[in-house]
């Protein structure tokens, strides 16, 4: 492509400014249609981003002559659905993390963009982020050696919740399950990142105030392929917030967060802390590193078959007998 131009299925909160405003300054790149079934809700949208054209229909915005890729922005429950129209149309497409509800979902819209021979590509922003190259750049310089084991720990206050309309992150037939699918699922994209794929996982859940129907509480163990072992606590109505992962390695320990950007911290023989902000816009990095792909200029860390892997993973903790 000489230049990508854009339609954004579901222009809601997450593309107001982590990823919107990045599309239109990223060279080569521009957003043409966006669509909400609330025909005012995207005018609005459009007139606010300076875009052309606003739908209430997602196959007016697919097959508009002028755009050439699709960012499919809209909750799970319809990530593969319009993944699969949008390849059918003959183009590449951008979707939401997590990558769909199911794994069988994943491998439905990795088919189909096969079929169709566009590629696909997941908002797992994180493996392009400064902060977390940091993260990758200390372990493969052997800060702390041979890495042993991994430790994540991510708890928060329970939300207000009304049963009669919960938010949908935490309605399963939607999101895929709770939380844990909404927020976990970064953790796990960026570990497969930093390790190389998970052969197997194992978890227990509970639901303590039973304010919604999915889980709330969640203990897990892993193994990567590599053979470094890891395990892990949710809990989404905890006392207070702990945002924190460890990697424990035989020369030393490394401390980071998932979502804070508290400061990285390095332990060996001596310390070091590493004070890296995210950017204005987080998804930029990561859509820059997709601009370059359509191109022919690059290639993007976050793929279908990354994104599928992260899904099969959340599905063994939750749900394998």
């Amino acid at each position: 492509m000489e230049k990508v131009q854009w339609g954004i299925i579901g222009c809601g909160d997450v593309t107001e400014v982590k990823s919107g405003p990045a599309l239109q300054r990223i060279q080569h790149s521009e957003i043409v249609a966006v669509m909400r079934r609330d025909g005012d809700k995207a005018r609005s949208y459009a007139k606010r981003h300076g875009v052309p054209y606003a739908y209430s229909d997602a196959d007016d915005l697919i097959n508009h002559p002028e755009v050439n890729a699709i960012y499919v922005a809209t909750p799970p429950n319809t990530h593969a659905e319009y993944t699969v129209r949008a390849a059918s149309a003959g183009k590449p497409v951008y979707v939401e993390k997590p990558m769909a509800r199911t794994h069988a979902e994943c491998l439905h819209m990795i088919e189909a963009c096969r079929s169709a021979q566009v590629p696909l590509f997941v908002a797992y922003y994180r493996r392009a982020l400064p902060y977390f190259l940091q993260v990758k750049a200390l372990l493969d310089n052997g800060s702390i050696g041979a890495v042993r084991t991994v430790h994540i720990c991510l708890h928060q206050r329970p939300m207000t919740i009304d049963r009669s309309n919960p938010p949908w992150r935490v309605v399963p037939s939607i999101a895929g399950g709770g939380l844990f699918f909404d927020l976990a699922s970064h953790q796990f994209d960026l570990l497969d990142f930093l390790f190389g794929p998970i052969k197997e996982a194992h978890g227990t859940t509970a639901s303590h105030l039973a304010s919604y129907d999915a889980e709330d509480t969640i203990s897990a163990s892993f193994q990567f392929s590599s053979g470094v072992t890891g395990s892990g606590s949710w809990c989404f109505c905890a006392s207070e917030r702990h945002d924190r992962i460890e990697l424990i390695g035989e020369g030393g320990q490394i401390d980071f967060s998932t979502f804070s950007f508290a400061p990285i911290t390095l332990r060996n023989s001596a310390q070091q802390r590493f004070d890296i902000a995210p950017p204005p816009h987080v998804q930029q990095p990561l859509l820059e590193s997709v601009v370059r792909a359509l191109r022919g200029e690059g290639e993007c860390p976050s793929t279908g078959q990354s994104g599928a892997r992260t899904s099969g993973i959340m599905e063994q903790i939750i749900y394998a007998p």
